[in-house]
């Protein structure tokens, strides 16, 4: 019999499709206390956050509108509608990390901060809402990180899409992990 802890885990999916409710920026920010407490190397907490709801989710839509490519210096209407979507979700968390030049400290920053999010999701998973993780390509577009407010020597390491969920995607099986496994015993 699986604990409460493991079902979370095995539970929580990546939403996509949201409802339009809000959800209470208080509840967020004690989400986010919940999750500060990953593990990380020196606890120097290597993270920073921007919260983007109500009319303020527009700064954040206009910025991936103006870092996407034009044709014939029009929006094409996918963007259009990739922005639209965006808009109906309730909240959009932007998660900032210092890039630190130290490759070991990169890796445990990221490692730190990776641990973070799962922990939110988690937390957030547990209380009913769901979230979707991005790292698409236009997070690395100096127009839509400077548009933001995310300085050079910044890396943007997720863009969270925050809401309750409309849909709730099956799960899809995962490989039996002793398929993945090595055991060394001598």
């Amino acid at each position: 019999m699986k604990n409460a802890i493991d079902q979370n885990i095995i539970e929580r999916r990546s939403i996509k499709k949201f409802k339009t409710d809000a959800v209470d920026v208080e509840e967020i920010i004690e989400l986010l206390n919940v999750a500060k407490w990953a593990p990380n190397h020196t606890v120097n907490e290597p993270w920073r956050f921007q919260l983007y709801t109500g009319a303020g989710k527009e700064k954040f839509v206009r910025a991936f509108i103006d870092a996407m490519p034009k044709e014939d210096g029009e929006t094409p209407q996918k963007v259009l509608n990739k922005a639209q979507y965006f808009r109906d979700i309730p909240l959009h968390l932007v998660v900032i990390m210092p890039e630190d030049p130290r490759q070991r400290r990169w890796d445990e920053d990221y490692g730190a901060i990776s641990s973070l999010i799962q922990n939110f999701q988690l937390a957030a998973w547990e209380r009913g809402i769901g979230m979707i993780w991005r790292s698409n390509d236009w997070i690395y577009n100096p127009i839509f990180r400077d548009a933001i407010g995310v300085a050079p020597g910044e890396k943007v390491v997720a863009t969270l899409m925050i809401g309750y969920p409309k849909h709730v995607p099956e799960k899809r099986e995962r490989t039996d992990i002793r398929e993945k496994l090595t055991i060394i015993e001598e």
